[in-house]
């Protein structure tokens, strides 16, 4: 059961609005005051705030500012209530954090109803999702917030890109953000001598230049075309704004788009420590996890072995040698030039 603090100095609404949540199934606490209301918050840490805004004491401004100074309750989720409906007081209430606000008179299913995307939308923060643009519309669609993501990238002008051409280059200052529509994309960064590790592998569905966007700074690598791509293009200021509209999307649409730190780590580690074999073996296990979809049933790894050689961080000559052990001990075939893995078992268990 989920636990609703209501914040309200007049009795009959107070009254009327708690009984409202509690045939709906919610533990209730009220307060009377913004002083009462803070205690009582840091004391039950409800799942879900609502409070008046003008009060004795302290009011709703003061008590979401004392609020999101408590650590143990600063992200709760907080819906002002109140009879202004001037558009500088909701402008005041949202730029100070608030999540919503629900003007009175107001009836039990507009309250309902606010409550229960709110609560929804903090339980859908706590998943788990993948890191493009399907994991993104999911958390759209479970927060039922629209789907800007989806807005963001159609109709835009579209750049298409020739096999090994650079899409933009390390040190450059960012202007766009990309969207790969097709194709396959990798980032790399190049020492003194033009030796390149390979960062990242991007593919229909996945973003390009958000890192180098979000931190304000430089591109940090140098994205090339491994193939024939279109790119979506979305100007910096689009995507900024879609950053703004929303602090619990912008949170979680940082996260996801940052969560391929983890991976970027287990493959610097595997360039580190790992033997030859298993730096091919990784790199093998990379693309397949990267390009293979549900409905290929042999999947078909079609990569340069130049390309491939720097993902696993060795010399072309070792990678074609270990390749050609992996054939004979029937761990891969290769065939035109394509390698398809036949023992994926095998494969897998020698980087584990």
């Amino acid at each position: 059961m989920k636990t609703v603090l209501l914040i309200e100095d007049n009795d009959e609404i107070r009254e009327n609005t708690a009984e409202i949540l509690e045939l709906a199934m919610y533990n209730v606490f009220t307060a009377s005051n913004g002083k009462e209301g803070v205690e009582k918050a840091i004391d039950v840490k409800p799942d879900l705030i609502i409070c008046d805004i003008m009060m004795p004491i302290l009011d709703g401004y003061g008590v979401l500012h004392t609020i999101q100074k408590n650590e143990s309750i600063k992200n709760t989720p907080f819906i002002f209530l109140t009879a202004k409906e001037s558009k500088a007081d909701f402008r005041k209430g949202m730029e100070l954090g608030a999540d919503d606000y629900i003007t009175k008179p107001f009836d039990g299913t507009e309250l309902l109803n606010a409550i229960d995307r709110r609560l929804k939308k903090i339980d859908s923060l706590k998943k788990e999702y993948t890191s493009d643009l399907n994991g993104i519309n999911q958390l759209q669609q479970d927060i039922h917030i629209g789907d800007p993501i989806k807005a963001l990238v159609e109709h835009r002008s579209i750049n298409k890109y020739k096999k090994k051409q650079v899409i933009y280059t390390e040190g450059n200052h960012p202007i766009q953000l990309y969207y790969v529509l097709k194709g396959k994309v990798k980032t790399f960064k190049s020492n003194d001598d033009g030796k390149e590790l390979v960062t990242d592998l991007h593919s229909a569905g996945d973003f390009l230049g958000h890192i180098a966007l979000l931190q304000g700074g430089l591109y940090r690598e140098t994205a090339e075309a491994i193939d024939e791509c279109e790119l979506a293009i979305i100007p910096k200021k689009e995507f900024e704004d879609l950053l703004m509209n929303s602090r619990e999307v912008a949170h979680k649409f940082i996260s996801l788009l940052a969560k391929n730190i983890a991976d970027k780590e287990h493959h610097l580690l595997s360039l580190a420590y790992n033997s030859l074999r298993k730096k091919v073996a990784d790199a093998l296990v990379v693309l397949k996890n990267k390009y293979k979809t549900s409905d290929i049933d042999n999947f078909k790894i079609d990569i340069s072995r130049e390309n491939l050689a720097t993902i696993a961080g060795t010399a072309t000559e070792s990678l074609i040698r270990t390749l050609s052990d992996f054939k004979s001990e029937k761990i891969i075939d290769i065939k035109d030039g394509y390698i398809t893995i036949t023992n994926d078992k095998k494969l897998e268990g020698m980087i584990n």
